[in-house]
């Protein structure tokens, strides 16, 4: 029972040393021809034996030693707790599951997946045409080859992101082909406006294609009154410029007069149309036609010719606050002179009144008062009163 018991604790010390040791290593990802570190590392080492081994169970190091004749692993650190190793220009075939082992009773493994990253080559695009006309629809191509994991790619166009369909292929080697085609209707707006193939990848940054679009359009016609400037009266003369942008320049330019004949010495050069001495049978709709390959379009100027002499008699702007001043100082003027002309009849008409109630007063009979109020002088001593 005693011998039991002794065996049981000793298989209980061994075992929770053994889980005390903790080995433990990293998953690495790795360019394709760059460096990649795996590191066996161990917890509270008893001085076991660490070693590496590759997807082969092949001894890489064992301890500090290459038993493998490998000149691309490389010994970086070793110490009881760690054993790290480099493998330079990395290739597919490194690619796997690679094994820390600590020689412990039982052995203790950790596993270190290598994953190798192979980048895409420069995209390509492709287009169905190199030149459309506005309002058709244009096909774009972009590929991406040999990529490991497969690519994914995005479109743009100016600002606008486009949806593509996307095709996967994978290829012998466990490489990866992608392909994305995107259709869309282009206008004139989209004449020179760049279309990238941007690809999106773990080992590889800001990788795109681009394609400037190309389209082509049909002419845009503006005309413009070089002379006169206002009003088009009799006997002036005209001169009108017609503008006309397009994509292939425009090859042709024609005015017209619509529903009537252009005036028989209407002169037409190039894209300007000369009319003198404008009469009113001359007044109509003339219209300036500019044509491409890709079609045509017009443009129309009104013609009506005034009177000779139209617009010259025009009523001046009228200042209202000038007007309005002048009416003030007059009723001013008014009021001032309507209170001087009432004190002085106000005052004439008091010294009568006063005179001939005086005179009647006085009288000592109604003859008498009759002479007196007619301006009688036998009062020499009279008093006169004022009314102000």
């Amino acid at each position: 029972c005693e011998s039991f018991k002794f065996h049981f604790l000793v298989c209980i010390c061994l075992f929770c040393e053994v889980e005390g040791q903790n080995l433990a290593t990293d998953n690495v990802s790795v360019i394709e021809g760059e460096m990649a570190t795996i590191s066996c590392r161990v917890k509270n080492n008893d001085d076991s034996v660490i070693q590496l081994l590759n997807p082969n169970r092949q001894t890489i190091y064992f301890k500090d030693v290459r038993p493998l004749k490998d000149s691309r692993f490389q010994l970086v650190n070793f110490s009881d707790n760690e054993l790290r190793v480099s493998l330079s220009n990395v290739s597919l075939s490194d690619e796997g599951r690679y094994v820390c082992q600590l020689y412990t009773d039982p052995p203790q493994e950790a596993y270190a997946d290598i994953t190798v990253l192979v980048p895409p080559g420069s995209p390509i695009i492709e287009s169905r045409e190199d030149v459309v006309s506005e309002g058709n629809e244009t096909e774009l191509t972009c590929t991406a080859i040999g990529s490991k994991p497969a690519a994914s790619i995005r479109w743009m166009k100016g600002e606008e992101e486009l949806t593509g369909e996307t095709t996967v292929e994978e290829t012998y080697d466990r490489m990866f082909t992608v392909s994305s085609r995107v259709r869309f209707s282009v206008t004139k707006e989209d004449d020179g406006v760049p279309v990238d193939c941007i690809i999106d990848h773990p080992a590889v940054k800001d990788l795109l294609a681009q394609r400037h679009l190309e389209v082509l359009y049909k002419p845009e016609v503006k005309i413009v009154v070089t002379y006169p400037e206002g009003l088009t009266r009799e006997g002036d003369n005209l001169d009108l410029t017609c503008i006309a942008e397009g994509k292939p320049h425009p090859h042709q330019i024609n005015w017209l007069r619509v529903d009537e004949d252009v005036p028989p010495h209407a002169v037409v050069t190039g894209s300007d149309l000369y009319i003198e001495n404008l009469n009113k049978s001359y007044n109509g709709t003339y219209r300036c036609v500019a044509s491409n390959a890709v079609g045509e379009a017009y443009d129309d100027y009104i013609l009506y010719v005034y009177d000779s002499r139209a617009g010259e008699g025009a009523p001046q702007k009228i200042d209202h606050a000038v007007i309005g001043g002048v009416v003030a100082v007059v009723m001013f003027a008014i009021l001032c002179a309507l209170i001087v002309l009432g004190r002085y009849f106000a005052r004439h008409k008091g010294t009568y009144f006063t005179h001939e109630a005086k005179g009647a007063d006085d009288a000592a009979d109604a003859d008498t008062a009759i002479i007196n109020a007619e301006g009688g002088h036998n009062n020499t001593d009279e008093k006169k009163e004022y009314y102000i």
